[in-house]
């Protein structure tokens, strides 16, 4: 039976591995150990943070509500229950965008929302 050495198998393994750590420092571009291992780093980080992502923009959208609420007269919680309670039914990423875009839309969906509230 003829020998067989597995050589373009593991190169074509290897391969796909350099290919994903080109540009990582020192070895861990081209030596093999050193490179799986970070590139599984890489990929348990990159793993956690797309969902990471989601709650810091979350975050920051609420955090310019907040100040664009407060130059309005409200609080956040005050505007969000005030939203509700009108049925404007707007997230709030859209809401941080208008408020940055176009303050004065912004003042006119804060005034229609709280009007709903003192009826």
């Amino acid at each position: 039976m003829p020998r067989a050495k597995r050589g373009t198998k593991a190169r074509a393994r290897r391969k796909k591995v350099f290919q994903h750590t080109e540009g990582y420092f020192l070895g861990r571009n081209n030596k093999y150990k050193r490179a799986v291992e970070n590139l599984h780093r890489a990929w348990k980080y990159a793993f956690r943070d797309r969902r990471a992502k989601k709650r810091e923009f979350r975050g920051l959208w609420i955090t310019r509500l907040g100040a664009a609420a407060e130059q309005n007269g409200l609080s956040y919680s005050r505007l969000i229950h005030a939203l509700n309670t009108s049925n404007i039914r707007l997230d709030r990423k859209v809401l941080s965008e208008i408020a940055i875009a176009d303050p004065a839309a912004f003042t006119a969906v804060v005034k229609k929302a709280t009007a709903s509230l003192t009826k």
